[in-house]
């Protein structure tokens, strides 16, 4: 287990370091190509078009991947900033590395063209015929290319020089863990209303007027916008429209597909690159070797990216007669497919479904009538207009139309009614008294104009109105009260109650809880949140708590509260319906000299280190790129604009 932890620690050290490396060097080798027409300099650098073509294609390819295949025309500052700013990061660097005189020799040169993976054959190979089919894929000549190869080496090398002396004290490290995985033992128990040894009486007026006034904060009522408004809905107007026979069959036969579907199957396609490696997998699953599941995941695929969904047969074509001819879930393949060939898992059968007509009619005419009333409404928004503009009031507007009159005293947050539009709560918050009614569309088909009457400001609610809440409030904080009074009795109980047993103090947190969180993590935070029955069945004991635990039950801050306690110290914790007594039972620290504790410790200083290796890395950056001097010719970048409109999102 410390193995995985101490793995998954240093593959996030890994993965930061990658992040500094794509955000500060660019996109590597390959980038710069093309013609000698520059969009900017850096230095004696210069960023060719090519080359601020390539960034923004390979910008605008991520976002498109995160945004479903369409980059919002809002992101596409954002896309060309960053593309720039990559390139201006990455000139800057070779133009400081050049100028400080750190060359990659041609050894350095070879050694890397070598390990490129674009350029190795199947087996594994340097392969010279593959290397100039991709340069000249690339438009590259081989001088273009192993001269930016070196300049990106270069580069590196100049990074590695600036991070390498990156260190953290290890003092800084010890304390962090220690502030986060020092570990808690503690016994505690609730008093809760059931458990007041004398219940609590009524109050009388004048301790409720007087804990009304002395508590205004409580019970003050936020800014109310008093609104008279006119609306219809589709609803309204929905029972009165009526449907012929021939509306409802038309409408029937249109939705064919919805109330006639063929017999379907449940399916999931795993495709693979070559008849051979989907034989062997599906000779594995036949033996039992691996699951259908377990292929899937050798691929690193998931199941939702093999899912079809439900499949009739004609849609499969000429794989129909064989996948059809399934009687039940299974495995079939592998079937030759026009991505390859592939092996077929059917998890169900959907038999085939007819609705009749008569069966669909209070369906049909359901929906028949939804969309004819909202068309019917929203015909009423210029008659409505009208009315409006010709001087009509909310009032004139209902007496005239449709619309329906209504009042509502608006508080920010309700959700009531008309207030259940989300435009209406716009148009609500943003009205001014005084302002000219419209007509307003909500996306429901509702159509509505309102007029702000008057802006109440927050207010204590009047106590006649807020007795009932004053009430309440009053006997919880008694209760409180008297049960804290109550709980002052069983301090010295708590106090001289045996201790829990060494082995249960020595079940402290794992010392790796400060580092990003595994599975492995939160399965030992559980078991160390894990009660222990005391002797006395009114108290729990709990160990191995850490200052980020919670503790289920307990009022906010109960666990900051066992932290600023002394070892033997016994407290009462005042809730919002119950007092709480803690006792802390032991403090005991992560060891960190050996063992997983020694792990943790290196693996944070790695962490820290490289968090100030990228922090100097993104200042050493900055400045060079200032010392350098940056000039960017605008009109070239907004021609490279325009020639990519229309593609991929520009």
């Amino acid at each position: 287990m410390a193995k995985k932890r101490n793995s998954a620690s240093q593959a996030a050290v890994w993965v930061l370091l990658g992040l500094l490396i794509v955000a500060l060097m660019g996109f590597g080798a390959t980038s710069f190509v093309g013609n000698n027409s520059a969009v900017a300099s850096v230095g004696d650098r210069e960023i060719t078009i090519q080359d601020y073509q390539n960034a923004l294609q390979a910008q605008l390819g991520q976002f498109a991947r995160q945004f479903g295949g369409t980059v919002p025309p809002m992101l596409l500052p954002l896309v060309q900033q960053q593309a720039m700013q990559q390139l201006i990061s990455v000139a800057a660097m070779e133009n400081e590395a050049e100028m400080a005189g750190i060359s990659a020799g041609d050894d350095n040169v070879r050694d890397e063209l070598l390990t490129i993976p674009n350029f190795q054959g199947v087996d594994g190979e340097f392969d010279r015929e593959g290397y100039a089919f991709e340069l000249r894929r690339a438009n590259l000549s081989e001088t273009e290319f192993e001269t930016q190869l070196r300049a990106d080496i270069s580069r590196r090398l100049l990074t590695n020089a600036v991070t390498s002396g990156a260190q953290t004290p290890d003092a800084l490290a010890e304390a962090l863990l220690l502030y986060a995985n020092e570990a808690r033992a503690i016994t505690w128990t609730v008093l809760a209303e059931a458990d007041l040894e004398t219940p609590i009486d009524d109050p009388s007026d004048e301790e409720l007027t007087a804990f009304w006034e002395d508590n205004p904060d409580t019970f003050m009522l936020p800014q109310t916008r008093r609104i008279t408004y006119a609306w219809l809905t589709p609803e309204m107007v929905a029972e009165t429209i009526e449907a012929t026979d021939e509306d409802l069959q038309a409408l029937y036969e249109e939705s064919s597909a919805l109330y006639n579907q063929p017999e379907r199957r449940l399916l999931e396609r795993l495709v693979f690159s070559s008849q051979e490696e989907a034989e062997a997998a599906a000779a594995a699953i036949e033996a039992e070797e691996q699951s259908f599941d377990d292929v899937v995941a050798s691929r690193d695929l998931t199941l939702a990216d093999i899912d079809l969904g439900d499949v009739a047969r004609d849609a499969l074509g000429d794989l129909g007669e064989a996948i059809f001819a399934m009687e039940g879930p299974g495995v079939i393949g592998p079937l030759e497919t026009d991505l390859g060939p592939a092996l077929f898992r059917m998890n169900g059968i959907l038999p085939a479904q007819s609705v009749s007509f008569d069966e669909a009619r209070p369906e049909l005419l359901a929906a028949f009538r939804a969309e004819a009333a909202e068309n019917a409404v929203s015909s009423r928004i210029e008659e409505a207009d009208d009315l409006l503009a010709g001087g009509a009031t909310i009032e004139d507007l209902a007496d005239g139309t449709e619309l329906e009159l209504g009042q509502i005293d608006y508080v920010q947050g309700s959700a009531e009614a008309i207030a259940a539009l989300p435009e209406f709560r716009q148009a609500a918050l943003s009205a001014e008294e005084g302002d000219f009614p419209e007509i307003l569309l909500a996306n429901n088909g509702t159509i509505f104009a309102l007029r702000l009457d008057e802006v109440i400001e927050p207010r204590v609610e009047p106590f006649e109105e807020a007795r009932e809440a004053v009430e309440t409030d009053w006997r919880r904080v008694a209760t409180v009260a008297a049960l804290v009074e109550q709980a002052e009795g069983v301090v010295e109980e708590v106090r001289n109650l045996p201790m829990p047993d060494q082995a249960a103090l020595e079940e402290m947190i794992d010392p790796l809880q400060l580092l990003p969180g595994s599975e492995d993590d939160e399965a030992d935070a559980a078991d160390a949140e894990e009660s222990t029955p005391d002797a006395d069945e009114r108290f729990q004991t709990e160990t191995g708590l850490v200052r980020t635990d919670t503790l289920p039950d307990t009022p906010t801050g109960f666990v900051e509260t066992i932290y600023e306690m002394e070892a033997g110290d016994v407290r009462i914790v005042e809730g919002a319906t119950a007092a709480y007594i803690v006792r802390l039972d032991a403090v005991t620290a992560p060891d960190l000299s050996e063992g997983d504790g020694a792990e943790d410790l290196e693996t944070l200083q790695t962490q820290l280190s490289a968090s100030v290796g990228l922090d100097i890395l993104q200042a050493f950056a900055t400045a060079v790129q200032n010392d350098a001097g940056i000039t960017i010719n605008e009109a070239a970048r907004n021609a490279v604009h325009t020639g990519l409109g229309g593609h991929g999102g520009m």
